[in-house]
């Protein structure tokens, strides 16, 4: 039996809890809903780092992020590390990723047979943080407030072309699939949407009115001092918004959800098209979420679960319907689709740090719920810790004060335990665990030195050390379509699907 395809499809900055598959009454996202129905909702799902590329790098990896030294948004993700690319390639499949994975490196496949579009961000070391100098804003890209507060409706953007391109060149490339027919795939169509600018089309805003916008659950601003940190990182507290500027933030988010779902919709009629419905596993996810003003923070880069948590669902052959509250996360998911392309744990180069979910995907009950969290970029000095285990999340950082959250109990987060007396042990315990998986000391020096060495790299590539890094696209007109060395009635033939019996 030939193994099933895999379309991997990925938002960028998608919050779980702002969809209509895990529950949010205003907002409309029909395809995911749909998939959500004939497949199975994973509703305690974790990015490893709630920052774009680490998160990326742990996903495609496998890995932890401090195993891979992916530290943040200009750390290089090393072309000595598999990824499932990789091991999907040696298990006989054709891989192509459309649209973003932010990549820093010279390696710009890392396992993928084709790449069909570009990356929407640098490839390169400009955006290295700096721990030495932790309370300094990098103004030329930290984020800040005048994002939110420019927040509303438009006609284009720099994202929506990406988007635009990324499902174009996604569905072309499905079609060739169809047309060879040979080897089972893998594509995977990664989104920008709906990451800020929260700038979206008419005709997604337009779904949308300021009445239907729910404003933040909890509106004020954090307490601890990793929150205070990012607030006065993203210049919340010298920039304060209004209730105006909040709603339009969001309603725009919302459209630009409902927009991203669009794009779902696109790709799985595409596969029906091919034909292919029966014999492909669908996966939606993001890299993380986005808090949307939910204790005063926006944009990711914490472990509240606004931020931290993902969409994931899948649906195709082999999987039940339901859902399941077992903790996970993205590192699970390499494993996952090794196991989908007839492979074993057997066949990996470095042991990888995450499960296959496919016993839970079939309706299976896991034995382990557990999902664990990195942060070691801006906003902080030192490395930040997350463990969710059963019912609980504690998150640590030399520098803070511990927390412990029942995020079953108290979804919001406004509690935290580690002082209360009836958890004392479980705080404990926690303490413990996070002092022998880590060694906290020594990873924040191994930043701080990837740091330097990146601030003198950058410097030397800034002056013309090295060409540059970001994907170029191969394309060679002379021969596409149809060319005076080409008959065009066979171009015609091999290009129709289905094709003329």
């Amino acid at each position: 039996m030939t193994a099933p395809n895999i379309l991997l499809i990925m938002a960028d900055q998608l919050a779980p809890h702002f969809t209509g598959a895990y529950g949010h009454k205003v907002v409309k996202t029909p395809h995911l809903d749909a998939l959500a129905d004939r497949g199975m909702r994973f509703d305690a799902a974790y990015c490893n780092s709630p920052l774009c590329a680490p998160s990326r790098f742990s996903f495609m990896s496998g890995q932890m992020v401090s195993k891979i030294g992916a530290y943040d948004n200009a750390s290089e993700f090393p072309a000595s590390i598999p990824t499932f690319a990789h091991y999907l390639k040696s298990l006989n499949y054709s891989t192509c990723l459309s649209g973003k994975m932010h990549f820093v490196g010279p390696d710009q496949m890392h396992g993928f047979e084709s790449r069909v579009t570009t990356d929407i961000y640098p490839s390169d070391f400009a955006w290295t943080p700096n721990w030495e100098q932790a309370n300094e804003r990098i103004d030329k890209w930290y984020h800040n407030m005048q994002t939110v507060k420019e927040s509303g409706m438009t006609m284009a953007s720099f994202q929506i072309d990406y988007d635009d391109e990324v499902e174009f060149a996604a569905k072309r490339k499905l079609f060739d699939y169809a047309r060879d027919g040979t080897k089972p795939w893998c594509m995977v169509a990664s989104f920008i949407h709906p990451h800020d600018p929260y700038v979206a089309r008419p005709e997604w805003w337009n779904l949308y009115s300021d009445d239907d916008i729910d404003m933040p659950r909890h509106p004020g601003y954090a307490t601890d001092p990793f929150g205070k940190r990012f607030l006065e990182g993203i210049e919340a507290n010298s920039k304060p918004l209004t209730d105006e500027e909040i709603r339009r933030a969001r309603r725009a988010y919302y459209a630009n959800v409902s927009y991203f779902d669009s794009k779902i919709g696109a790709l799985v009629q595409t596969i029906e098209e091919m034909g292919q419905m029966d014999n492909t596993i669908i996966i939606v996810t993001a890299d993380h979420g986005d808090m949307l003003g939910e204790k005063g923070l926006w944009y990711k880069m914490n472990f509240f679960e606004h931020a931290a948590r993902v969409p994931l669902i899948m649906a195709g052959p082999g999987v039940a319907q339901g859902h399941t509250t077992n903790a996970c996360s993205l590192v699970d998911l390499l494993p996952t689709m090794v196991e989908i392309g007839g492979g074993s744990p057997e066949m990996f180069g470095t042991p990888v740090d995450g499960r296959s979910l496919m016993a839970l995907a079939r309706g299976g009950n896991g034995d382990v719920s557990e999902a664990i969290g990195e942060y070691c970029a801006e906003m902080t000095g030192h490395p930040v810790f997350m463990i969710r285990r059963g019912d609980m999340k504690y998150i640590h950082c030399d520098s803070d004060p511990t927390q412990l959250y029942d995020v079953v109990n108290d979804p919001w987060e406004r509690e935290n335990l580690a002082e209360n007396s009836a958890y004392k042990l479980l705080a404990e315990s926690f303490a413990k665990e996070v002092a022998e998986r880590w060694d906290s000391v020594a990873l924040r020096q191994k930043v701080m030195d990837t740091q330097k060495n990146r601030f003198a790299l950058n410097a030397a590539m800034q002056a013309g050390a090295s060409e540059h890094w970001d994907y170029n696209p191969p394309s060679d007109a002379a021969h596409q379509y149809v060319r005076n060395h080409m008959d065009w009635t066979m171009v015609a033939d091999r290009f129709r699907f289905p094709p003329v019996r």
